[in-house]
C-alpha cells in the first residue's frame, strides 16, 4: 500500500485493495504479502474524508471498506501481513485478514479503537477479528477499544510473531513461501475456504446490520463526536 503518509483508508484505497486482491486470485503468484509504504501499515479509516463528505460519502465508503476486507479475507492463496508501522482500526482489521501476521519491533501500535471513535464495526470486520483471535479475544479487542504494542498484540494472538524491523520484509516473504510450501494450490484454497466459511456465512446472514451501522456513522459524524475524537488524537482543538 502506498496511499499518503499513513495509508489512511478512504474510498479510493478501499476500492483499489478490493480490486487488487481479486486480481491476485488468477495471478500466477503462489502467495501474497501485504505491507505499508513509508512509516505506517495503515492508520485506519480516513476520518477527515468521512467528516468532510458527510452522509453521501459514508454511503459509498462503508460498502467499499467492507468489500476490501472481504476480498482480502477470501483470498484463496496464502496471505501474510507485514505490519511495518501503526495498524489502527481498519488497518488492524486488514492485517487480521491474513493467514500470518508479522509485526516489526518498536513503538508502533495495533488495535481497534472504533468504539472511542463513536462508530460500530461492519459485520465483516467483527468476523475477521473473531477468526483471528477467537470469541474471547475479539470481545477484549472491541470492547476495550485499545491499541497495543507488538509484544502485547502477540500475547492476544493478533500478531503471530514480532521481528526486527530490518528483517520484516524477508521474514514475511519466507512465511508466505512456507505456507505455499509443497501443498497443491487448490488443496490450500479448499482448506482455507473451509476454515473461513462460517465467518463469511455469518457476514451474509447479518447483512441487515448494514443500515443501522451506517446510521450511527452518519449520526456521530453529524453531532461532532468523530471530529472530537480526531482532535483528541491529533492534538488539534
Amino acid at each position: 500500500m502506498a496511499h499518503g503518509p499513513v495509508n489512511a483508508m478512504d474510498l479510493e484505497l478501499c476500492q483499489a485493495l478490493a480490486e487488487r486482491f481479486r486480481e491476485l486470485v488468477a495471478d500466477p503468484a503462489r502467495a501474497v504479502v501485504v505491507t505499508g509504504s513509508d512509516r505506517a501499515f495503515s492508520a485506519g479509516v480516513d476520518l477527515k474524508r468521512c467528516t468532510a463528505g458527510g452522509d453521501a460519502y459514508v454511503e459509498k465508503f462503508l460498502p467499499a471498506l467492507a468489500d476490501a476486507f472481504r476480498a482480502a479475507f477470501e483470498l484463496p492463496k496464502p496471505l501474510v501481513a507485514a505490519v511495518n508501522g501503526p495498524a489502527i482500526a481498519g488497518g488492524c482489521v486488514l492485517a487480521a485478514c491474513a493467514d500470518v501476521v508479522l509485526m516489526a519491533e518498536g513503538s508502533a501500535r495495533i488495535g481497534v479503537p472504533e468504539l472511542k471513535v463513536g462508530v460500530p464495526f461492519p459485520r465483516i470486520a467483527l468476523e475477521v477479528l473473531g477468526a483471528a483471535v477467537g470469541e474471547r479475544g475479539v470481545r477484549e479487542l472491541v470492547m476495550g477499544a485499545q491499541t497495543y504494542p507488538p509484544e502485547r498484540a502477540a500475547q492476544l494472538g493478533l500478531v503471530h510473531d514480532v521481528v526486527p524491523a530490518a528483517e520484516l520484509g524477508s521474514r514475511a516473504v519466507a512465511a508466505a513461501a512456507a505456507l505455499a510450501g509443497d501443498v497443491p494450490p487448490d488443496t490450500f484454497a479448499t482448506a482455507k475456504g473451509q476454515l473461513r466459511r462460517a465467518a463469511l456465512e455469518r457476514t451474509d446472514r447479518y447483512a441487515d446490520e448494514d443500515e443501522p451501522v451506517a446510521t450511527l456513522w452518519k449520526r456521530h459524524i453529524a453531532d461532532g463526536w468523530v471530529a472530537r475524537y480526531l482532535a483528541s488524537v491529533t492534538g488539534r482543538r
